[in-house]
């Protein structure tokens, strides 16, 4: 597995754009365009050279179609290689792998409430979060664990937060059993991947810093 990352920079914006964004399918260009914020649409530009560049460079696979499933997942039609995309603030990974996977990154905000997320919390995880000595990293660390498995399931927002825990880093979601592993990008950020597949708790994985 491959985790490919970048920092948004507003300097380069105009590069960005000029470069890669006429590479790309016109429904894709159309979305990038309708974002009024530079950071939005650079992240979600990025999300995607990652992709190619990763596809590209660590599997040969070129030019890649990318679907959607019922449930609106993307895939990549024709191969059996996975991805998933995650951004947050000024950072956005790109996950690849040779099973589904799911990612996800959180800005540390230190203005957040963690009691304003409670409903979505099942007892037990509150009681963890409250009861620790660093409640907001117990709140993001809990937050990217959750985010993780739901879109590594594939579901989405469809399942409640609330409806399942994490204990050890598993959890079990319409009887399929999740696994969850923490990983460093940076201080600022917490990060986090899922998948069913048990190779994702111990197998080590390649960073790549994509600096283009």
């Amino acid at each position: 597995m491959i985790i490919l990352y970048s920092f948004i920079d507003e300097s380069r914006h105009k590069f960005l754009m000029d470069r890669y964004l006429n590479a790309f399918p016109e429904d894709f260009k159309k979305d990038i365009l309708k974002y009024r914020r530079w950071q939005d649409a650079q992240l979600s530009l990025l999300g995607r050279v990652l992709l190619e560049h990763g596809l590209n460079a660590h599997y040969g696979i070129k030019g890649a179609e990318i679907g959607r499933l019922s449930n609106n997942k993307p895939f990549l039609k024709g191969h059996t290689v996975h991805f998933n995309i995650s951004h947050s603030k000024n950072l956005v990974a790109c996950a690849i792998a040779d099973y589904p996977i799911g990612i996800d990154i959180e800005f540390s905000d230190d203005s957040i409430n963690y009691l304003d997320f409670q409903f979505q919390m099942t007892a037990g995880e509150f009681e963890e979060i409250h009861q620790s000595e660093d409640q907001i990293n117990s709140f993001f660390t809990y937050w990217t664990k959750k985010e993780a498995v739901l879109k590594a399931e594939g579901s989405g927002m469809m399942i409640p937060l609330d409806s399942f825990e994490i204990l050890n880093n598993e959890c079990i979601i319409e009887g399929k059993k999740f696994f969850t592993k923490e990983f460093f990008i940076d201080k600022r950020y917490h990060c986090c991947i899922a998948s069913e597949e048990f190779t994702v708790v111990n197998k080590s994985i390649c960073f790549e810093l994509f600096q283009n």
